[in-house]
């Protein structure tokens, strides 16, 4: 009986280091990489003069609509204090691109042949390219919200009213220029006055033409201004290094947390050793269902979790080891281990959590005044 025990428990340990080489690939494969590992560009905005949460939200997700046009898969934007978005993209080769793109920050803007600004970006609430039902020609379909729609209804009125058409001969200023970064992307006539908030663009040779205006037209609606404060490219390079790096440092502390657990618990340590494998899997498996990105830092903590994880066991063992001393059966020490570490093993999680709290909530405060330049 104790020999069948003891070939099931080694059939057992096999099983478990083989399902754990198998995993370790298709983890590999789909776990996502942060800037840090993966190399990329990192840009930090700054929002100028006053700035509401909607502001910096609308200026997220246009900043989202540009990168996406990059191509760029699950690329990190998000809000720091409460006038700065942070932009990383990983694994982005053209640079130079994404930067021009995301450095487009001037607000869109409508203007008269005079210079008088008609509307601007946060009037205009989509434009899209479409073809004529009627005509089959290609347009950019513009809306505009309701103030925007009053904004357009009196300035085009005025236009049409002013400078009437000649035999048929058009006025330049009826036109009304749209302009993104002062530079102009679109001149279009005014033909008649627009008062339902809903405009036509003509003269695109195709489809493709004005997807590209119409993506330049939603990425530029930008409700205030924003100024790149930081740039930062991360060579692939320097990320597979990291990576190798981390790698190393985690096998070889791996190896040696399970040598020093077999050399001074032996049978325990075994077990142990088996429910660390079991539990760098399952977390690597979280993170890999969640869609976490892997950074760097996320490393360090992946590594140091293992380390709180076998100091848990040191506990318990030490534990177990006291009782058998005090003459114990081997099931009562094994049950006064677990029972009496229990608290101690909270204690110190409840301890980890409340740091790492601290640090997420520190982390979200906006920076220091002495710190901007940062």
């Amino acid at each position: 009986m104790n020999r069948a025990k003891v070939i099931a428990f080694f059939v057992i340990v096999a099983l478990i280091i083989g399902a754990a080489f198998l995993a370790v690939n298709p983890l590999k494969n789909t776990m996502k990489l942060g800037l840090d590992l993966k190399g990329g560009v990192q840009v930090r905005l700054e929002a100028q003069g006053a700035v509401t949460d909607k502001d910096l939200d609308q200026v997220i997700a246009i900043m989202r609509n540009r990168i996406d046009s990059l191509g760029v898969t699950e690329p990190i934007i998000q809000k720091e204090g409460k006038n700065r978005v942070l932009i990383e993209l990983p694994g982005v080769t053209d640079t130079e691109e994404a930067v021009k793109l995301i450095g487009k920050t001037a607000q869109l803007e409508f203007k008269q042949y005079d210079g008088t600004v008609v509307l601007t970006g946060a009037d205009l609430q989509e434009a899209k390219e479409a073809t004529n039902p009627q005509s089959g020609e290609v347009v950019v379909s513009l809306k505009f919200g309701p103030e925007g729609t009053k904004k357009f209804a009196t300035a085009t009125s005025q236009l049409v009213a002013q400078y009437p058409e000649v035999n048929g001969q058009r006025d330049k200023r009826r036109i009304i220029g749209i302009y993104l970064d002062n530079e102009a992307i679109q001149t279009p006539y005014v033909m008649t006055a627009i008062t339902d908030g809903e405009a036509q663009i003509t003269g695109y040779k195709d489809l493709t033409e004005a997807h590209n205006i119409a993506l330049l037209l939603n990425s530029g609606a930008l409700p205030v201004p924003v100024e790149m404060i930081e740039k930062r490219t991360v060579g692939p390079t320097l990320g597979a290094d990291s990576i190798m790096k981390s790698k190393n440092a985690g096998i070889w502390g791996f190896v040696a947390i399970i040598v020093f657990m077999l050399g001074y618990y032996r049978l325990p340590g075994i077990i142990a050793n088996i429910s660390l494998v079991l539990y760098s899997l399952m977390v690597l498996t979280i993170l890999t269902l969640i869609h976490a990105t892997m950074t760097l830092p996320g490393i360090a903590g992946f590594l140091l979790s293992i380390g709180m994880a076998v100091d848990s066991n040191i506990i318990i063992f030490e534990r177990m080891k006291e009782e058998l001393r005090n003459g114990k059966t081997l099931r009562a020490a094994i049950e006064a281990g677990f029972s009496r570490a229990f608290w101690t093993i909270i204690d110190s999680h409840v301890t980890t959590l409340l740091a790492a709290g601290v640090l997420f909530f520190a982390a979200c405060l906006p920076p220091l005044p002495s710190r901007a330049s940062c």
